[in-house]
Parts: structure tokens; sequence; C-alpha cells
């Protein structure tokens, strides 16, 4: 129980902050307008400022047992499986609408949640493991719904819709900055020190903003509709993706750092961009949408719990 008080006591302000910026759009009036500005901002400024700040001391960071990438994506194959099975079984969905349900249960909020709340719970040594998980993740699991998606369809896969995916990934600012810092990192050149300050000072903005922009976004969605499958996903999200990570990593050896990282990434709340998805194949757009809102409500809790269980 004390280590369960200790991790809820460390993630509270950071889901406060997720709170404070939901109560701006419900309670304050702030228009999505100004969620949308914070959110690109956040996005593409001040998250790729404290990732490549964090990364160019790579010489100088931990050594990341890569076999953390087995665990993390051999969970997300598995627990995909048994989300694409439940959505057939329990609501009889079709092939296109199993894939979207199915992602929900293995993509999460790592960008503006996990990160953060690595950061607190672990210290900065969780860096390059979360950071090398961040580099995979968009590219590993929009190419398997895609082949999911298509195939379900046609019957086929893509190699152009493959090809777009992996064009995504490479611009992306998040991804940039990672894979940039880390070169930067390896020639070993330390940043000028007026660089070093103003990256700290961005970096500093980075954590809470992403939070309150977070917050003000989950307020664009409800979970009146479709409050079943959203609860299901949740569920799956939560619980049995974390555990099945947990599981490999215990099967793999991983040391206790990347266990913990592996773990914490998997509890973390359904991605946003699960809801892109279903937006572009118009399927669960209320289901994925009440989800987001569901799982980061009650990740509160339960992944405070799982990092409790991870270090005792």
């Amino acid at each position: 129980m004390s280590h369960f008080l200790h991790q809820l006591g460390l993630s509270a302000p950071l889901f406060l902050l997720v709170f404070a910026g939901y109560a701006l759009v419900r309670l304050g009036g702030w228009t999505k307008a100004v969620s949308d500005a914070l959110s690109r901002f956040v996005f593409s400024v001040a998250m790729p400022a404290m990732l490549f700040h964090l990364m160019s001391d790579f010489s100088r960071l931990p050594p990341v047992d890569a076999r953390l990438l087995i665990a993390f994506f051999g969970s997300c194959m598995v627990v995909f499986a048994i989300g694409r099975v439940v959505a057939w079984r329990l609501f009889r969905l079709d092939g296109v609408s199993q894939s979207v349900f199915a992602l929900g249960g293995v993509f999460s909020n790592n960008v503006m949640l996990g990160l953060p709340i690595a950061r607190l719970m672990l210290g900065e040594a969780a860096v390059p493991s979360v950071a090398l998980v961040l580099v995979f993740n968009s590219l590993t699991l929009w190419t398997l719904v895609t082949v999911s998606v298509e195939w379900a369809r046609h019957g086929q896969f893509s190699v152009q819709g493959f090809a777009k995916t992996v064009r995504g990934v490479l611009t992306n600012p998040l991804i940039v900055a990672i894979l940039s810092g880390t070169l930067f990192g390896l020639v070993g050149l330390p940043l000028p020190a007026f660089v070093g300050a103003t990256l700290g000072m961005v970096s500093d903005t980075a954590a809470p903003m992403a939070l309150i922009a977070l917050g003000m976004g989950l307020a664009q969605y409800s979970v009146r509709a479709g409050i079943r499958m959203a609860g299901a996903i949740s569920a799956i999200k939560l619980v049995v993706q974390p555990l099945v990570v947990w599981l490999i990593a215990l099967a793999l050896g991983l040391p206790a750092m990347e266990t913990q990282v592996v773990v914490l990434l998997a509890s973390i709340s359904v991605g946003v961009n699960v809801y892109m998805m279903a937006l572009q194949f118009k399927v669960l757009e209320a289901e994925v949408a009440g989800s987001l809102v569901l799982s980061t409500l009650f990740s509160a809790v339960t992944t405070p719990v799982l990092m409790a269980l991870t270090m005792r």
C-alpha cells in the first residue's frame, strides 16, 4: 500500500494538470482554437526541444537493453489479436471496426502523458528507453492497423500505404528531434551554453503544457455514446496490455528499469491517434472518443498501481 500511495502522490500533479485543461474548456469556455494552438506548440516545439536536449547528452545516458522493444511491441501484437477477437465475438464488428477497436487497446498516449509520467516516476534515466519506444511506436502500430484494415477491405496489403506511413513517421517532429539529438550526442560535442539554456527553458514547459493541452483536447469528446464499447477498449488498454508486456519482460529477463518503462508505457491511456484512425475509416468515432476520456480518468489510479507492483 505504501508503494501505491507513493506512486499516486507522484502522478497526482500530472493528472491534476490534465483535469485543469479539461476544466478550462468545459467551465472556462476556452475554445477549440486555443486547444489546437497549444497542442501544435507542444507537439512541434516544446516536446521536440525537450527530447533533443535530453538526447544530446546521449553519451552520458545509461545504456538501454534493446530487448524492451520485443517486450513492448510483442505485447502489442498479442493484445491487438485479443482486441480483434473481443470486437468480433462480443460486439460483432466487421474487420475494419475490429482493427480500430484493437488499436485502442495498444496505442498509448505516450507523448503527452507517458513521457512526463516516466520522467517523474522513474527519473531522467528512463528517457532513453522511452525514446527508443517512441521512435518505433507510430511506424509499428500504424503499419499494423493499416495492414489489418487493408486486409479486411481488399485481402491484401498496400505498399503505397506503408510508404506513406514511413514518410509520416520520418517527418514527425518528435522522431526528428530524437534521432538528431542522438546523433549530436554520439558526436560528443557539447551544446553551446546559451543554446542549452534556451532548450532547457523550453523543455521545462513541455510536460505541464502537454498535460494541459491533453485535458483541453479531451473536453471535446463525450463518454455517453458507446459507453460499453469504450469501457471494453479502456479495460484492454489499462489492464490487459500492461500485464501482457510485464509477462514478456519477465520472460526475457529485462533489467528493472526497462521493465518498469515498458509496463508504464503500456499502462498509459488510449492515444488520440486512435481517434484520428477512427475518423479516417469512419468507424467507432464516438466509442473511441469515449475511451480516450475513460482511460485517461481511470489511468490516474491504474498506472500508479502497476508502478507500485513492478517496484516491489
